[in-house]
């Protein structure tokens, strides 16, 4: 490593909406649905130079013990058309969205990001997750619920045919000849046909391809399953591993399943969400780090938190006091919908829990501070620089996802002085090296998988008149 030439830092932002990190309540907090929020992080990013902006998406909203759960999601406005509308007001700056391969069609997803990816002159990302309960997807029109290894086998299908529509196209299709009437090359234009056991597609598609060829394709999974996918078909990896160990232990492992793949080294970028408390001391920002625990985990929350575990009512306990007493129900259905967090057989859950807080003294509240805090980098401006700057250096991570805790402004600080610091050192851009978000990404364009057609009954179906 001593010998590498440095690497360059990649950082995205998150616009997570209302849920266990941002704090709502705080008088600080702005809207999660008015336009303006959106602009604002987004605006601010660009400016900074950053890669992209990232949009979460809930399909609906959770409910607990049979209520709304309002301190958590709550609402959002649809990724795509929010996406498109930032589109209008950033030029350069990547716009990723998360949509379900579970609930979601090939033919409609591949026209709606490369509409995406056209409007906005290259900038498009697709986040694909898969959605793991009936209850979420009851109000799609396939439903219902998928074992755990189809939702992958879907997901891997849906995008072989989205990328079969992208490139369909060639890239000078559209020749738009006024004298000679022809509006299409001929040939250029493919039909696709697909049958397989999730999907059956045929014809012509409707979009050009776009300025990236495909768009930006990003995944969260971690499981086995979800890293060979990842390492077969993703650009980025949207990763859980933030501590420095851990980032390096998951950054070999997917270097193996990517050369495994095929796949060049580089060609997958790993970028773990983080948040960043800053303070003019150390000391001071993590007594602020502390208070913003504080208030993402109320005492309702930590108690919410702790019954979808033991799935029981335990409004009883004291969030300010010792776990609860009594056994998880291992029968239960779950208090939760929408949002599953623990699948697995909640007693040794408990026991580890428990034993946790017995060797630390914690309460309910702080257990539950404890164990959903993510990745965080706490200290002053320089300090967190020379450590998002080892993370990236160290193969620990290729760059970080930056999530607030406030929304729109929760990074405005980070953005002003941590940013200035790497781009001192050499580490990040202070000037975008071109317009497409696979330029900020260092990602080749992918050249189309078909050869050109030449078929004169192709060709004459192309042309327009």
């Amino acid at each position: 490593m001593t010998n590498r030439p440095r690497k360059q830092i990649h950082l995205g932002v998150h616009f997570p909406g209302v849920n266990s990190t941002t704090v709502w309540t705080d008088p600080r907090s702005g809207s999660q649905i008015d336009f303006a929020s959106f602009e604002h992080l987004a605006r601010r990013a660009e400016a900074a130079k950053l890669d992209f902006f990232f949009l979460a998406e809930g399909l609906r909203l959770r409910e607990h013990k049979g209520l709304i759960h309002d301190l958590d999601v709550v609402g959002r406005p649809d990724t795509l058309p929010v996406l498109a509308a930032l589109a209008a007001v950033t030029e350069r700056l990547g716009l990723a969205g998360t949509i379900s391969t579970t609930f979601n069609e090939p033919w409609e997803l591949a026209r709606q990001f490369a509409t995406l990816d056209i409007l906005s002159g290259g900038r498009a990302a697709w986040n694909l997750v898969t959605s793991p309960d009936a209850f979420t997807g009851a109000n799609f029109r396939r439903g219902g619920f998928l074992p755990y290894a189809e939702r992958y086998e879907r997901a891997a299908e849906l995008v072989e045919v989205a990328r079969a529509l992208w490139d369909s196209w060639d890239d000078d299709a559209v020749v738009a000849d006024t004298e000679a009437g022809v509006f299409l090359r001929p040939g250029a234009v493919r039909p696709v046909e697909h049958h397989g056991r999730h999907f059956d597609v045929r014809g012509e598609f409707t979009t050009p391809r776009g300025p990236q060829g495909h768009p930006v394709l990003f995944q969260a999974g971690d499981s086995p399953e979800g890293r060979d996918f990842a390492a077969r078909t993703a650009d980025v990896i949207f990763s859980m591993h933030s501590t420095f160990e851990a980032g390096q232990a998951f950054y070999r492992d997917v270097a193996t399943r990517l050369e495994a793949a095929g796949r060049p080294a580089g060609s997958l970028k790993i970028l773990p969400a983080t948040t960043v408390v800053l303070g003019d001391t150390d000391a001071e920002a993590h007594e602020r780090a502390r208070q913003i625990r504080l208030q993402q985990v109320p005492g309702p929350t930590a108690i919410a938190f702790l019954e979808q575990v033991w799935g029981t009512d335990l409004t009883a306990y004291d969030p300010e006091g010792p776990l609860p007493d009594v056994e998880p129900d291992v029968q239960a259905d779950g208090l939760t919908r929408g949002r599953v967090r623990h699948v697995k057989d909640p007693r040794p859950v408990v026991a580890e829990w428990r034993a946790r807080a017995a060797a630390n003294g914690w309460s309910i509240r702080e257990l539950v501070i404890e164990v959903t805090s993510r990745g965080s980098f706490v200290g002053t401006a320089q300090h967190v620089a020379d450590e998002l700057d080892r993370f990236v250096q160290a193969d620990a991570s290729d760059g970080f996802i930056l999530v607030p805790h406030l929304t729109p402004g929760g990074l405005d600080d980070v953005l002003d002085q941590v940013v200035p610091l790497l781009q001192e050192r050499g580490s990040f851009r202070t000037e975008y090296a071109g317009p497409t978000l696979r330029d900020h990404l260092g990602l080749a364009r992918p050249a189309t998988t078909r050869p050109r057609a030449t078929d004169p009954e192709r060709a004459a179906a192309a042309l327009v008149g």
